[in-house]
């Protein structure tokens, strides 16, 4: 008889995420053990209650989430959590701190929907993110000329490096401040995709500047919090056509995001040895959109 599937939730917060609790249950997980504060020196012991509690055969019935608020501490538990693993004690592991991998993965797919990403251009705006940084990698590997933007020159050249290390690269990024009007200006005149990834209350972009980008097709904004981060977005847009633009607000890309989270908790029980990051839920994605 099949194991029940046990989804094991490692968060970084002090309160374990209510939000993906009820994804995980939506998903189809029968037991969720939730844990929080948790730090990568404890991570070790975490995962051999996972690895050694069912047999290397029953293991697929086990399954681990690495979430929290904190994108980067994130990452170290789902190191930590992956380097403790070995075989044939192996358990999946899923990396969604802050659901910037699912976001990220919803905004291009939105994006791919109305722009083919090969030798387009685009724009990313509060690129230093989370998210945006995770926007950033799935262009460039799509061979997507990207325009990295960040209130500070210095931060833009700083998120490319990082992106460059991690395997993307350099020829496909140019840096800009998107403080400096007229850079902004001149690159949204050369971009035909646009995503706002900036923090709640941050305004990056002006109604004038966005209509004014004559070669625009596809402009996405993520910040769920009025006011809107490129104005003249709405929340609830999803692929609004405004002249030759298809406009998507938070909620708009949700929907998919959504759809992605639920799709990858589910493929965690497939097999035992899956490592769900960013470019994995791109590809859960497509097929989704078929």
């Amino acid at each position: 008889m099949s194991k029940p599937k046990i989804l094991i939730q490692l968060d970084t917060d002090s309160q374990a995420s209510v939000f993906d609790a009820v994804v995980a249950i939506d998903s189809g997980v029968d037991k969720l053990l939730q844990y929080s504060n948790v730090s990568p020196d404890e991570v070790r012991a975490l995962v051999h209650g996972a690895m050694y509690t069912r047999g290397p055969a029953d293991l697929k019935n086990t399954a681990i989430f690495v979430g929290g608020s904190n994108v980067s501490e994130g990452e170290a538990i789902a190191a930590a959590a992956k380097g403790t693993l070995f075989d044939p004690f192996r358990v999946s592991i899923m990396l969604d701190s802050n659901g910037a991998n699912s976001t990220a993965a919803a905004a291009v797919l939105c994006a791919k929907k109305h722009q083919s990403l090969e030798n387009s251009t685009a724009l990313v705006l509060a690129a230093t993110g989370a998210v945006g940084q995770r926007i950033c990698q799935i262009l460039a590997s799509a061979n997507c000329n990207v325009i990295v933007a960040s209130r500070l020159l210095e931060r833009s050249l700083e998120c490319i490096e990082r992106l460059v290390a991690n395997g993307s690269a350099s020829d496909r990024f140019t840096p800009i401040c998107s403080a400096d009007t007229l850079a902004l200006g001149e690159a949204l005149n050369n971009c035909h995709m646009v995503f706002g990834c900036g923090a709640t209350g941050a305004r990056l972009l002006p109604s004038k500047q966005l209509a004014d980008a004559k070669k625009l097709r596809v402009a996405i904004d993520l910040n769920a919090v009025p006011p809107s981060g490129i104005e003249g977005i709405e929340l609830m847009d999803k692929g609004t056509q405004r002249g030759d633009r298809f406009d998507y607000g938070a909620l708009g890309v949700g929907g998919l995001k959504m759809k992605i989270h639920k799709a990858c908790i589910s493929s965690l029980f497939q097999s035992n040895n899956q490592f769900l990051d960013c470019r994995e839920m791109l590809a859960i994605g497509e097929q989704i959109l078929g």
